[in-house]
């Protein structure tokens, strides 16, 4: 099971912000915090003054800080990557690395003496992580984390995003990603257009955003970039993520019936094998519901996305719940009960037969 996270940033936030907000997070089971070191201003006691408070805090809370660096930094704090007693000292339970070495010291790092993780960018669409696992890592301490893109139109698309994940999920590595709050305004760079990893997440509701990444099947962890996520976008998320099932959501019809609504919100969906190109199916409901009555109701012409429940003209297929796979005609014996919520379309391609999801209300 992947883990939930959130990030913070010391160098612009009080500790009283932070520690808040932290207490927040684990109380909806939260377990990783993001934190950038890319610049240092203050010179080494001012990077432990700063971070060393909070970093404290969250370990009594029992997170697990990944602090975000570049191999400029070594320089500047006067760090080897022999050495890696500085972050240890700091109480973080690893660090990522924004820009590689030459994999040979990432490897080495791997096996340091205090057990760091070591998390490799993602996104820099190379295979450079398989240079890294020529030398021999310690897997245990090897982590994949894709880039945040606080810029609109620079987040990575879902081939590219796909492509690479792909690379690291197929050594067994944890891998990770970021979506965004639309109530957060906080992150490394004096810049207010999101923190997701996916462009396409970046105005999307979160818990969209946190489907959008499950769908992938290639992502274990997931971190909400910028601060300060609210309450609700914490719970939001954490019903998602910690869900057993697939979620969707869709927007009820206003004239539905009790019945329907039962039917389409209370059951486990199983998409049926012997897959159609033109709905999703699931022929469970219509055991279950064999005697119960269904008139017929909505049977204008069905569009991609309409959630359809079977009425009683069809017989034997009476109260079979689909989803439209395209645009097709109605004879009058499919009922429209909703349509999968516009922001949320676009998933439809990513439920597989013989998955099971379920339908919530939007």
């Amino acid at each position: 099971m992947g883990q939930l996270g959130v990030s913070i940033y010391p160098e612009q936030t009080s500790f009283e912000e932070n520690k808040r907000y932290l207490d927040l997070a684990a109380k909806y089971g939260y377990k990783r915090i993001f934190m950038s070191l890319l610049e240092i201003k203050d010179g080494k006691n001012g990077v432990i003054e700063k971070f060393k408070k909070i970093i404290e805090y969250a370990n009594t809370l029992n997170f697990k800080v990944i602090l975000d660096i570049n191999p400029s930094l070594f320089k500047q704090l006067g760090i080897s990557y022999d050495d890696l007693s500085f972050f240890n000292d700091l109480g973080v339970w690893g660090i990522r690395l924004d820009e590689g070495f030459t994999g040979l010291e990432e490897a080495r790092m791997t096996r340091n003496p205090f057990n760091l993780k070591i998390e490799i960018n993602m996104s820099a669409g190379t295979h450079y992580i398989d240079n890294i696992m020529s030398y021999d890592p310690n897997t245990d301490n090897l982590l994949g984390c894709h880039n945040f893109y606080p810029q609109r139109y620079t987040g990575l698309g879902d081939a590219f995003f796909n492509k690479w994940s792909k690379v690291f999920a197929d050594h067994n590595l944890v891998t990770a990603a970021f979506i965004s709050s639309q109530n957060a305004q906080i992150g490394p760079w004096p810049v207010s257009e999101g923190l997701p990893t996916l462009e396409k997440d970046r105005d999307l509701p979160i818990d969209t955003q946190v489907r959008h990444l499950l769908s992938s099947g290639l992502i274990n962890d997931i971190l909400i970039g910028n601060a300060f996520a609210s309450e609700e976008d914490l719970e939001k998320v954490a019903s998602v993520f910690n869900s057993s099932f697939t979620t969707i959501k869709v927007d009820l019809e206003e004239n539905i019936s009790d019945l329907e609504k039962e039917i389409a919100l209370n059951n486990i969906h199983l998409y049926r094998g012997d897959a159609s190109e033109y709905l999703i199916r699931d022929t469970q409901t219509r055991v279950k519901y064999e005697n119960k009555t269904i008139p017929q109701k909505n049977t204008t012409d069905i569009s991609f996305g309409d959630v359809i429940i079977v009425n009683d003209e069809y017989n034997r297929y009476k109260g079979e719940v689909q989803i439209a796979l395209c645009d097709i005609k109605n004879d009058g014996r499919r009922n429209i009960i909703g349509k999968i919520s516009d922001d949320e379309k676009f998933l439809i391609p990513t439920i597989k037969p013989w998955s099971q999801f379920k339908l919530i209300k939007g």
